[in-house]
């Protein structure tokens, strides 16, 4: 199945889940959402609201975070380029030690594979990105308003391709502050935005590299469960460069600890890359 068959089934799915979410509407009561919201954010601990956080722009931890939680993300996407495909995978561990406060170590790898009559060696080569270690604060949480705001800091160690690993093994660094709003209006629609800039140090070059990210999201989130359906629009600008790319996306409840998200990517200026599909399943050990 080619990836724009996939993407094309994403979003059908998305249709598809959205009708259900409408019917689950009209069939619940307030009373059950508001129960919900009650007991997720539980009196007896500290302050916490509900969020529906993006699938694709993942945070480093709930906003909010109690001590103790954590969880365990797999990840997997297929992007279609004009010349090759691009399979992105991810591993990643994030937990909070103390209330509020989170930190996450991923490892995000890339693998190609060229289109039709285009020669293997004239597309990038397979390699782990980089080291990604991050951590959050959330540094507001008010329960009466819905609202969490948090900063946060992402540090990439850039390493080198399967093809020159080694030589040298460290290629670069990333360095990536960032700032997180969310708000809950009402029961069920959810807002969010995380933005920041990324600056990228490499070694063997002069000078760094400066990008912007916006990437504001919107969700509706079923009454009475953290199951989702929403949209994130990730924007980056570089130099005098656009780019954007919209991602419909659903969040589905498997078990009470296992949950999958599937996104499906739509560029809307993006020179080289195509439809793409991405699936992450997330599971919280303990919960």
């Amino acid at each position: 199945m080619t990836i724009r068959k996939i993407a094309i089934a994403i979003l059908f799915s998305l249709f598809s889940f959205m009708t259900v979410f409408a019917q689950e509407e009209l069939r619940s009561k307030r009373e059950i959402d508001s129960l919900f919201i009650e007991n997720y954010q539980d009196k007896n601990l500290p302050a916490k609201v509900l969020h529906a956080e993006p699938l694709y722009i993942d945070l480093i931890r709930d906003l909010g975070a109690r001590k103790g939680e954590k969880e365990w993300n797999v990840g997997m996407e297929l992007v279609d380029n004009l010349d090759y495909d691009r399979y992105e995978a991810l591993v990643e561990y994030e937990w909070a030690p103390i209330n509020r406060l989170g930190f996450e170590v991923e490892l995000p790898f890339s693998f190609y594979a060229p289109q039709k009559g285009v020669s293997s060696d004239s597309i990038p080569a397979d390699k782990l990105e980089s080291i990604k270690l991050a951590t959050q604060w959330s540094f507001f949480v008010n329960e009466k308003m819905a609202m969490s705001m948090a900063l946060g800091y992402i540090n990439e160690i850039l390493l080198s391709d399967f093809r020159n690993f080694g030589d040298p093994l460290v290629r670069g660094n990333l360095y990536n502050p960032f700032f997180v709003i969310a708000k809950r209006w009402g029961r069920n629609f959810h807002s969010l935005i995380y933005t920041g800039p990324k600056i990228e140090q490499i070694f063997n070059k002069s000078g760094l590299e400066t990008s912007y990210e916006l990437n504001p999201s919107v969700h509706y989130m079923i009454p009475g469960t953290t199951n989702f359906i929403g949209v994130e629009f990730n924007q980056k600008f570089e130099h005098q460069d656009f780019d954007m790319t919209i991602r419909p996306q659903m969040r589905v409840a498997l078990a009470d600890n296992l949950l999958i998200g599937i996104v499906a990517g739509i560029p809307i200026a993006r020179e080289n890359e195509r439809l793409s599909a991405f699936c992450r399943l997330i599971w919280e050990p303990g919960h």
